[in-house]
């Protein structure tokens, strides 16, 4: 039971993580019809710049506490990752709008392996030690008492690092569902969503929408990128391809296009992927290890797309005229 409840705790965190980043899949897809596999390298962008930004900041004050360092670390990366993004969409995106849609997949592809190669030389190739911000030290939710079959003490922890995620994540998806609901901007990208052409003729500008649904996407993989960084304590260049991956396939199995469908779909993934690393060794016997867990994402891909190929939220998609 231990073990259970501490892979729950653990897929909990990394479905928030996965839910984030998902949402700017699903956003994209919603608004533009398009898949931006670059999108992953925003939350590697994310993660550098504020490892760069509180390496500074702490160089020039270090008494600052772990909190607040964290804090403006994520305040200059999140303006990063919005102008990546903006830039992305502008250069690379929107001159293709109307190309064949193979065009702007392949383009993704591409702007994914520069912006990594960019990161790379300015960054170096090696793994950065991640700033530690806030105390590692674990805290202990359940504790239980040795048995038969284990005679040592057995706990379910959690760290201030998750328990930050895990709120801050919350907060960011109910923020976002406000904003698609009941502000103006969300309207707007519903209707541009629904039929862009008809949008304009309602005074939409639906270039300002498309720009305004990637940079809201970005800053969102930006704060995941950070989180994922503070998380695991280390920052690479390439860090951002497998979540990158694992969150379009969250959305995916959520469904694509739909905002409630990214956050059920990243935290079922991230559930399904730790109970897999802790559970896949005792099933196969020692055969297969914990590095094995990424074939659990894509399984229930496989099987989600077999049995619902719309997901599990799957958009309603209407005709446009």
């Amino acid at each position: 039971m231990d073990i259970f409840l501490q892979q729950i705790i653990n897929g909990i965190v990394l479905g928030s993580i996965y839910a984030l980043v998902a949402l700017g899949y699903t956003m994209v897809y919603g608004v533009l019809g398009l898949i931006n596999f670059a999108h992953g390298e925003v939350l590697m962008v994310g993660a550098m710049v504020a490892f760069s930004a509180i390496t500074l900041i702490s160089g020039v004050n270090p008494d600052l506490p772990g909190w607040l360092l964290l804090t403006l670390g994520m305040l200059v990366a999140i303006p990063v990752c919005m102008a990546v993004s903006w830039g992305i969409e502008r250069l690379a995106y929107r001159p293709l709008r109307n190309a064949p849609r193979l065009a702007p997949l392949i383009t993704a592809i591409g702007v994914s392996i520069t912006i990594q190669t960019l990161a790379m030389l300015i960054w170096g190739r090696n793994y950065l030690i991640f700033p530690t911000t806030l105390s590692v030290d674990p805290i202990t939710l359940l504790h239980f008492a040795p048995s038969a079959e284990a005679d040592y003490e057995r706990t379910v922890t959690i760290t201030p690092i998750q328990i930050l995620i895990v709120i801050g994540a919350a907060l960011l998806m109910l923020g976002l569902t406000y904003m698609v609901n009941k502000t103006r901007l969300g309207k707007a990208m519903r209707a541009t969503s629904e039929n862009p052409d008809i949008a304009s003729l309602m005074g939409i500008n639906p270039n300002f929408i498309i720009s305004a649904t990637f940079v809201i996407g970005a800053a969102l993989a930006g704060v995941a990128g950070v989180m994922v960084a503070a998380n695991y304590s280390v920052a690479h260049f390439y860090m951002g391809f497998l979540p990158g991956l694992k969150a379009f396939t969250a959305a995916v199995v959520g469904g694509i296009g739909n905002v409630y469908g990214a956050m059920l779909g990243g935290l079922l993934l991230g559930v399904v992927e730790s109970l897999g690393a802790g559970y896949l060794g005792p099933l196969t016997g020692g055969f297969l290890g914990s590095n094995y867990q990424d074939i659990f994402a894509f399984a229930v891909l496989i099987l989600v797309l077999t049995l619902r190929p719309s997901g599990l939220l799957g958009e309603k998609v209407s005709d446009r005229a």
